[in-house]
């Protein structure tokens, strides 16, 4: 319903979503947290470079493939269950990843982390489609959840900064183990379950086919760092557009589908997804130069770097909330597309940057980069949960955020 009455609303919601908020900063934080540890990683795990980078996405690999179907077993089988058991997983593999005594064994961690993480993002977004039936609510609540997630990209490097400098490596990981316990707790008290009254049975072959064509997918973008024209990386762009190709004709055919293709029929849906996608690759990228050139050539030193990309996080703080209210008067259509161009122009003076540059010409791209990102994150998401029926919020929730993460 568009406006719903005090009563039909659930008193909960707003703790609910608390709870939602805070689950979702755990994991994206975890995208960002490790960065700035690198350098005492490579020193006391003796990592090589390509150990390195496989620390860090390792977790992301598996995070994005696994999305698509970790989002409609959620739809199937309940978006809580699937919360407590991502959060559990989470927790356990935060304290396994703390006590690595090598590289090898720390790759593995993050990547039962990733697993964690598949099962906690869908559930977070699809739980808050559930219990805020107002639409005008839902929007605000959804601008809330994406304003979390910016903020969290950028408080990631300051908090793994302050833990290297008062503890030991490990520290950025177990920092997860007590915003798990609360969030479980929390969870379990106050969080309704949901899930989809018409789910279908599992759709296996569309879940094999989905994850191998998505982890190929974000694997050769990995390995493509290394040359975009290694054999070994075509093969696997090659691999993922079979893979994704065949997805596709399966969901087309089969009676019982993961994903409906036809939700990509809806302008609302995919050009969403696409403007979601260029968003993170458009902060990531970014944050992942930004924060080595403010290191390697300015001189800060982890916890310097980070603090000086929080305002980054303020101003996403601060936008995407009013974002919802901004759609209320002139639409989704020219919010998303002014973010867009904003965020372009926060990206042209990036580009410009050089040895020579202040402090205050980063913070300037940084700040026009991040108004750009509040104003097409939150609409964008609502587009992606307002065209679709709340039973199937769980996929939805996963397709949006495959996009993210592929991005």
């Amino acid at each position: 319903p568009a406006v719903a009455s005090n009563a039909e609303r659930d008193p909960r919601r707003w703790i609910v979503l608390a709870v939602m908020c805070l689950s979702l900063l755990l994991i994206v934080m975890d995208n960002t947290i490790v960065n700035v540890a690198l350098p005492t990683l490579q020193r006391d795990l003796d990592a090589s470079t390509s150990q390195l980078q496989w620390i860090v996405d390792s977790y992301i690999l598996v995070f994005a493939g696994l999305l698509l179907t970790m989002g409609s077993l959620g739809d199937r089988f309940g978006r809580r269950g699937a919360l407590a058991i991502g959060l559990t997983i989470m927790g356990s593999a935060s304290i396994a990843s703390a006590f690595a005594t090598d590289a090898n064994h720390l790759i593995a961690t993050r990547a039962i982390m990733g697993v964690g993480a598949a099962l906690i993002m869908p559930a977070t977004l699809s739980i808050i489609t559930n219990v805020f039936t107002d639409r005008r609510e839902r929007a605000q609540a959804i601008a809330l959840w994406s304003a979390t997630a910016g903020v969290a990209v950028a408080i990631g490097p300051v908090t793994g900064g302050w833990l290297l400098e008062h503890f030991w490596w490990g520290s950025v990981f177990l920092v997860n183990v007590p915003v798990v316990v609360v969030a479980v707790v929390l969870g379990q008290l106050y969080v309704p379950t949901s899930r989809d009254p018409a789910a279908p049975r599992v759709d296996i072959p569309g879940a094999v086919l989905s994850i191998a064509g998505l982890v190929a997918l974000v694997w050769a973008i990995i390995e493509g760092a290394h040359g975009w024209t290694d054999p070994t990386v075509l093969a696997a762009f090659g691999a993922a557009a079979v893979l994704l190709g065949l997805f596709v004709v399966w969901e087309r055919r089969t009676p019982t589908p993961m994903l409906d293709i036809n939700f990509f029929r809806d302008p609302r849906f995919s050009a969403a997804s696409g403007a979601l996608m260029l968003t993170f690759f458009a902060m990531l990228g970014s944050l992942f130069l930004l924060t080595q050139f403010m290191q390697s050539v300015l001189g800060y030193t982890a916890l310097e770097t980070g603090v000086r990309l929080l305002p980054m996080a303020a101003v996403q703080m601060v936008l995407a909330p009013l974002s919802a209210k901004v759609v209320e008067r002139i639409g989704s259509k020219i919010v998303v597309t002014t973010g867009l161009l904003v965020a372009g122009a926060g990206l042209l003076m990036a580009s410009r940057l050089d040895p020579s540059a202040s402090y205050g010409e980063v913070a300037l791209s940084l700040i026009v980069l991040a108004a750009g990102l509040a104003l097409v994150m939150p609409p964008a998401t609502e587009s992606i949960m307002g065209s679709l029926p709340p039973a199937k919020a769980g996929v939805g929730s996963a397709v949006n955020d495959t996009t993210r993460e592929v991005g």
